[in-house]
């Protein structure tokens, strides 16, 4: 029986789902899942909070489909650069895409390029020791700090700005991030959306967790929390936001301490303007009522003094070089997971950049489940030209390509961790591609 040679494009969870869905189809395949990074696991790593190491255990069970003898990992390749979309198909029956939204949403509005305005993701990544962004420097004499949205993104970044030394040493965020972290002068931290508690995206364990900081005081105006006949009526059949606004009223409702910082949450407040000359010194809002489910414009406006501002309103997939991209929408055109009118037969797309950036990590599953059973209705349309992986690497690293391969990367993670140990941390990560490369043998 023909083994399905399957190439996989993105090494984080909605490519690695795609292994677990031809695992139960009973097909024999050889899968090959490459990622520009050298280390596998995507928002797992380089995304989802340092201080959240409950779901970081997710780890172990992509870590066995990634052991799967059928299974092969090679990072540090960049497909579209390093090679083309057209020649890995030469190589493989079917391609899965599953890179993601690896960019974010703008914030277009008076102001947006004043220094000082960045995007929630650089601080994510940067936090998490992500190569791309941790040798990004960081200027936290600010005292205070808008945060704009309302996801459990924007929640993430409000907590870790607000915790101690000791709270952010619990978590696998690299030392020299702790320490910035730990320094910063700043004291106000503004989390504003431009709808209502009840259309808050964030959830109920998130929020929670900001009234469990050590030094951290949450502020809410209790007029916020008051709800207008639409809103109740929306909560009524609103379980999330039921959980969300019981939360919101135990915090609201907090003795007041003193600490070193304080997280105020804001509703009803719609970006104006970015305010300053020469860098941001303040947020303006104008105020929002709603209508119909619809943040509308009111005449009230007002002003948020501030020296740092982060936006975070979504992240956004971006084109990958000979496939159709939808940039209105930032995904790639498919129909269940086969990309529309692709000039490269046989090619698949899943996760973000099928569907969006919506969801959780584990909405990637019954995603790369369609996808993958779109692709086994459709069969091998032209099966692979040279279907010998190692002529591939060989390729590769002809050019110039340090190939990561599997091996290399558990000799990453064992120094990962040795570090760590020293620290009383599940890890000290390498947080440099030529760190994480000086860890492989020659």
């Amino acid at each position: 029986m023909t083994v399905w040679r399957i190439a996989i494009v993105g090494a984080g969870p909605a490519g690695l789902y795609c292994i677990d869905a031809m695992k139960k189809r009973g097909i024999p395949f050889q899968i090959d899942v490459f990622d520009r990074l050298p280390t596998p696991y995507g928002l797992l790593r380089g995304g989802v909070a340092p201080d959240h190491q409950k779901m970081k255990r997710l780890e172990s069970f992509y870590e066995k489909l990634l052991a799967d003898e059928r299974v092969n990992f090679y990072g540090n390749v960049v497909v579209g650069t390093d090679i083309s979309m057209q020649t890995l198909k030469n190589y493989y029956d079917s391609i899965v895409v599953a890179c993601g939204a690896e960019s974010d949403k703008p914030l277009v509005i008076p102001g947006h390029d004043l220094p000082g305005h960045y995007a929630a993701t650089q601080l994510v990544g940067w936090y998490n020791g992500h190569p791309d962004y941790s040798e990004l420097k960081w200027d936290f004499s600010a005292e205070s700090v808008v945060i704009i949205g309302q996801g459990n993104v924007a929640i993430d970044v409000a907590r870790l700005l607000a915790k101690t030394r000791s709270e952010l040493a619990q978590s696998d965020m690299p030392e020299p991030m702790i320490d910035a972290l730990a320094t910063s002068a700043i004291r106000d931290i503004h989390l504003v959306g431009r709808r209502g508690p009840v259309q808050a995206a964030f959830t109920h364990m998130e929020l929670q967790e900001l009234g469990e900081l050590a030094d951290c005081q949450v502020v809410i105006k209790p007029d916020d929390l008051k709800l207008s006949a639409a809103c109740q009526a929306e909560l009524a059949d609103n379980r999330k936001a039921q959980k969300n606004i019981a939360v919101l009223e135990a915090l609201a409702a907090a003795p007041v301490r003193e600490t070193k910082t304080r997280i105020h949450i804001h509703f009803f407040k719609n970006p104006r303007e970015l305010v300053g000359t020469d860098a941001v010194t303040a947020f303006g809002w104008t105020q929002t009522q709603l209508v119909d489910g619809r943040a509308v414009l009111t005449d009230i406006q007002g002003e948020i003094p501030c020296s740092m501002v982060f936006r975070s309103v979504g992240y956004r997939g971006v084109p990958v070089p000979q496939l159709p991209f939808d940039a209105s929408r930032g995904v790639i055109p498919n129909t269940a997971g086969r990309v529309d009118e692709a000039s490269v037969p046989g090619v698949y797309v899943t996760g973000w950049i099928k569907r969006g950036p919506t969801g959780v990590l584990g909405s990637n599953k019954p995603d790369s489940e369609e996808t993958i059973g779109t692709m086994v209705d459709d069969g091998i349309q032209e099966p692979a030209v040279i279907p010998d992986t190692q002529h591939l690497v060989s390729v590769l690293e002809a050019k110039g390509v340090r190939v990561v391969t599997e091996s290399d990367w558990y000799a990453i993670k064992a120094a990962e961790e040795a570090a760590g140990q020293v620290l009383n941390k599940p890890r000290e990560k390498k947080i440099t591609r030529a760190d994480l490369l000086d860890c492989l043998s020659s």
